[in-house]
């Protein structure tokens, strides 16, 4: 299954149940900054060694992230966004702001460098 089929899945459930309504950029960008704090929350306070535990394991976790996915590939329709266009041109643009020799092994901000 590729990204367009499984954003068909997600229109064909949200229109069974009536709820495009409710799907402008505005609420769409909402859920989609809620269900990341609900994916946070499942990591506050614990240790680097414990996410990747928690990540891993806890089905919440898969959960979160199906919410994420979910209410982005909406929000995309919406705007008519080509995730993988823009996916694909972010990562080219990156590609020049962080050059590999200056950046590897670094998390500095591209003016950094």
């Amino acid at each position: 299954m590729d990204i367009k089929e499984l954003q068909k899945l997600i229109l064909a459930f949200r229109d069974a149940r009536d709820r495009k309504q409710f799907h402008n950029p505005k609420d769409l960008a909402t859920a989609i900054a809620i269900e990341a704090g609900e994916l946070q929350e499942k990591f506050l306070w614990k240790s680097q060694e414990k996410s990747y535990e928690i990540g891993k394991n806890d089905p919440e976790v898969s959960e979160e992230v199906a919410d994420i996915l979910n209410f982005l590939l909406l929000f995309a329709e919406e705007c008519n966004i080509d995730l993988i266009k823009v996916s694909l041109d972010k990562l080219e643009k990156n590609n020049k702001k962080y050059d590999a020799e200056k950046a590897k092994g670094r998390s500095d901000k591209y003016n950094k460098l």
